[in-house]
């Protein structure tokens, strides 16, 4: 497992204090204290929320379906600077004879210790605010659509939400990806 020194433990609970309380339209229902003890009882899950930090996604907790659940999102305004440029997942990366990118969004999120959002999760995240006008977001693909070679993505034109494919071997330095994570 891998943990954070006091300091940094510190420091980032800082950060997330002051993104919490300045977005609370996220999370109207949610207070603060119960954030920070669930935290602190579950310091395995810091190291995902430092990394999803380091990587430019800007985590603060969100209500995705209107529920109590604490669960911690990229905010940023776009996909991650910090993960972008990324094919969908280790299959398109092997596939890729020249030109690989340095990663896939899938390994990324593992190594990390997140998941990358769904459909259904993105959607209730761009009712909470404007994210992706300028790029895009790889989401969790269905098996059935994977095997056939592609992925999937969404970001947000013109006030709407879209999700589009792509095949999974593609990348483009607008495209990363937003993760999340339950505590």
């Amino acid at each position: 497992m891998k943990t954070l020194e006091p300091q940094r433990i510190e420091e980032l609970i800082t950060v997330l204090k002051k993104r919490f309380e300045k977005n609370m339209h996220r999370h109207p229902s949610i207070i603060w204290d119960n954030v920070e003890k669930r935290l602190m009882s579950s310091k395995e899950k810091l190291w995902p929320i430092n990394e999803m930090e380091e990587t430019e996604g800007e985590p603060d907790v969100v209500s995705l379906f209107d529920n109590e659940e604490i669960i911690y999102v990229d905010c940023s305004a776009e996909s991650p600077k910090g993960r972008r440029s990324l094919c969908y997942d280790q299959a398109a990366l092997e596939s890729r004879k020249e030109h690989k990118p340095k990663d896939s969004a899938m390994n990324m999120a593992h190594e990390m210790g997140i998941e990358l959002l769904s459909e259904e999760e993105y959607s209730a995240l761009q009712s909470l605010g404007k994210f992706d006008n300028k790029t895009s977001s790889w989401l969790k693909t269905s098996p059935e659509v994977r095997k056939l070679g592609g992925a999937v993505f969404g970001d947000l034109r013109y006030n709407r939400v879209f999700f589009y494919h792509n095949g999974a071997e593609s990348y483009y330095a607008a495209r990363g990806f937003r993760g999340l994570i339950k505590l």
